[in-house]
C-alpha cells in the first residue's frame, strides 16, 4: 500500500506537536509525518527532532525563520515528492483544529477524487470555538471565492487537504505565489483548472486549544486580492 505523508507546518507549537504527531502515527502504520518548522523560538524544532529520533515514521524540515504558511507547505510537498513510496500527501494544522481521526475518512475519499478537502461548510456549518465575527468572515470569504474564482468547493480556504501524488506532480509548485491563507485558495483554483476532481468531506473544525492564532487582517487582504488576480489572470 502506498504511504500517506502528513505535512504539518509549525511555528511556536511546542504544546501541540508531540500530541498531534503521536495521534497521527496511531491511526495506521502507513501514515507518516513531516514537520516543517520555521525556527520556532519556543523550542518546537528541537522537540520535533526528538520525535524523529523516537519514531522512524517522523521526519523534520528546519527552515531559517518564519517564512509563511504557503512556502512551508510547498517545501513539504517537494520533500514528499522525492519519496517514491508516498502516494498521498496531506496538509493539516498542528493545533488540533483538524481532528487527526478524519485523516482516515479523507483517505477513503481518494476512491472518488484526486483531491479531498476536510470541509467546514459542506452541507452546513460545523465550526466550534470561534467568535461569530470570524465565522462570518470565513463563510463570506468562501462564498466570494466560489462566485468570483469559480472554485467548486464550499470551503476553499480549508487547510485540511489531501492530494494524490500525481496532482502535486502536475502543478508548478514554484509558481504558487500566495503565502498566507490565500495559499489554500490558489492551490484549489489551480487543481480545478488542471481538471482534477475535488471532493469535500464534512468535518468538525475546532478553534485551537493551545497557542496563538496566526489569523489577522493582513491575511484577509492578501486572500481578497488573490481571488481577483486569479479571476483575471
Amino acid at each position: 500500500m502506498l504511504k500517506s505523508l502528513v505535512v504539518i507546518p509549525t511555528y511556536n507549537e511546542k504544546g501541540n506537536i508531540q500530541k498531534i504527531t503521536e495521534k497521527v502515527l496511531s491511526l495506521d502504520k502507513d501514515f507518516y509525518v513531516l514537520i516543517v518548522d520555521d525556527n520556532s523560538p519556543d523550542g518546537t524544532g528541537p522537540l520535533a527532532d526528538e520525535l524523529s529520533k523516537k519514531y522512524d515514521r517522523v521526519s523534520v524540515l528546519h527552515r531559517a525563520g518564519k517564512q509563511g504558511l504557503g512556502t512551508a507547505y510547498i517545501a513539504g510537498f517537494k520533500n514528499a515528492l522525492l519519496r517514491k513510496d508516498v502516494g498521498y500527501i496531506f496538509e493539516m494544522d498542528a493545533d488540533f483544529s483538524h481532528n487527526p481521526d478524519d485523516l482516515l475518512r479523507l483517505r477513503e475519499g481518494f476512491k472518488e477524487a484526486d483531491v479531498v478537502v476536510g470541509s467546514r461548510y459542506c452541507g452546513g456549518i460545523r465550526v466550534k470555538n470561534w467568535e461569530f465575527s470570524r465565522l462570518f468572515i470565513s463563510k463570506s470569504a468562501n462564498m466570494f471565492v466560489s462566485m468570483v474564482a469559480g472554485v467548486p468547493a464550499s470551503d476553499s480556504t480549508a487547510g485540511f487537504v489531501g492530494y494524490k501524488r500525481e496532482v502535486l506532480e502536475a502543478l508548478d509548485l514554484n509558481g504558487v505565489t500566495a503565502n498566507g491563507y490565500g495559499f489554500q485558495i490558489e492551490m484549489k483554483y489551480k487543481v480545478n483548472k488542471k481538471g482534477f476532481k475535488i471532493k469535500e468531506i464534512p468535518i468538525v473544525f475546532s478553534g485551537r486549544a493551545e497557542g496563538e492564532s496566526k489569523f489577522d487582517f493582513k491575511i484577509i487582504r492578501e486572500a481578497f486580492l488573490l481571488v481577483w488576480k486569479l479571476r483575471f489572470r
